[in-house]
């Protein structure tokens, strides 16, 4: 019985000590990876090329400018077939009116 005591003691000894290497090792090679993570994503931040800039405002154009181009527009259509006379008739009173 000695023996058999011994052999369950030496093997439980040896399982906690695999057990005890495989976790460190774990732990080690989690921390390595999360350092690399984090060297990456610094990398991606520093070449990442900035945001482009808000386009600019075009500068007011004249109401009746505007509205000299619309009813050009509409015409345009008109002569497509796309409007009926009447949808023109319509949409320039929207536009003028």
């Amino acid at each position: 019985m000695p023996g058999l005591l011994r052999g369950v003691a030496r093997t439980a000894v040896v399982a906690g000590t695999a057990t005890a290497v495989s976790n460190r090792v774990s732990r080690r090679q989690g921390g390595r990876w999360a350092q690399q993570d984090a060297q990456q994503q610094a990398q991606q931040q520093a070449a990442a090329p900035p945001p482009p800039p808000p386009p600019a405002a075009e500068p007011p154009a004249d109401d009746m400018t505007t509205k000299i181009e619309q009813l050009k527009q509409l015409s345009t259509l008109k002569e497509q077939g796309v409007l009926t006379e009447t949808e023109f008739a319509e949409q320039k009173r929207r536009l003028l009116g």
